[in-house]
């Protein structure tokens, strides 16, 4: 099984995914998936309570996955060795926690995933160039090269889109022009991905809302659904 949640902020808004809240997580086994869409931001600090939040999440049954958004440490994050993971390219924060790289598609659970990260801070004029927001927020050409590559080497169709922004017609349409959030290269790459992909939905995080677009786009923050055959539903 397979299931999606919106931003976590380290230990901010992680508390979804207690089993408090998230009563079908206690019945999953490391076989099934959640999947963050950005701004996880359990590797931030070091500290001793990102290491037991950290912990807490790698000791749930299910194994986490993420995406990065725009409020991650970069030079912590970098750190990490990169591996081959049904596909694509990871970072394992744990054996159970997995970062998944920029650009990539990945078969899971016989769906495929294109999964890109990033964002662009709205509030980065009050934080701190190398300490509270970083240069890799957004993405590399080189990075923006692999997403249209991998694209490429699966015909422009796959099943699932997870980014932590929007394509910028959408942003526009919902937020408008000066909503606060940024257009930037990463935005309008999302435009031209839009245009060409052939996918059944599209999950994004950094809004801070739940709720859907259209009926392919759907922007998520403390709901979490799970994939179905016919589509998905939401259990929280």
């Amino acid at each position: 099984m397979i299931y999606i949640t919106g931003d976590t902020h380290g230990d901010i808004d992680i508390h979804k995914l207690s089993s408090r809240q998230f009563k079908e997580g206690k019945n999953l086994k490391r076989s099934d998936y959640v999947i963050i869409c950005g701004d996880f931001g359990l590797i931030w600090d070091d500290s001793e309570e990102e290491h037991h939040w950290l912990k807490w999440l790698d000791q749930k049954p299910w194994t986490t996955l993420w995406i990065d958004g725009n409020h991650e440490n970069f030079d912590m994050l970098k750190e990490y060795p990169v591996e081959e993971w049904h596909g694509g390219t990871v970072q394992k924060i744990t054996e159970n926690i997995i970062h998944l790289c920029r650009g990539n598609v990945f078969d899971i659970e016989g769906l495929k995933f294109f999964a890109f990260g990033g964002a662009e801070s709205h509030d980065k004029h009050f934080r701190v160039f190398g300490k509270t927001v970083w240069k890799e927020e957004l993405p590399s050409f080189k990075e923006m090269e692999k997403g249209v590559n991998s694209l490429k080497a699966v015909d422009w169709k796959v099943d699932i889109v997870i980014t932590h922004c929007l394509p910028q017609h959408i942003q526009d349409n919902i937020f408008g022009k000066f909503g606060g959030f940024c257009r930037n290269d990463l935005t309008e790459y999302f435009d031209e991905i839009d245009k060409r992909l052939d996918f059944r939905y599209w999950f994004t995080g950094h809004y801070h809302e739940s709720s859907n677009y259209d009926d392919k786009h759907f922007l998520i923050y403390n709901n979490i659904i799970k994939l179905t055959d016919e589509g998905f539903e939401r259990v929280l």
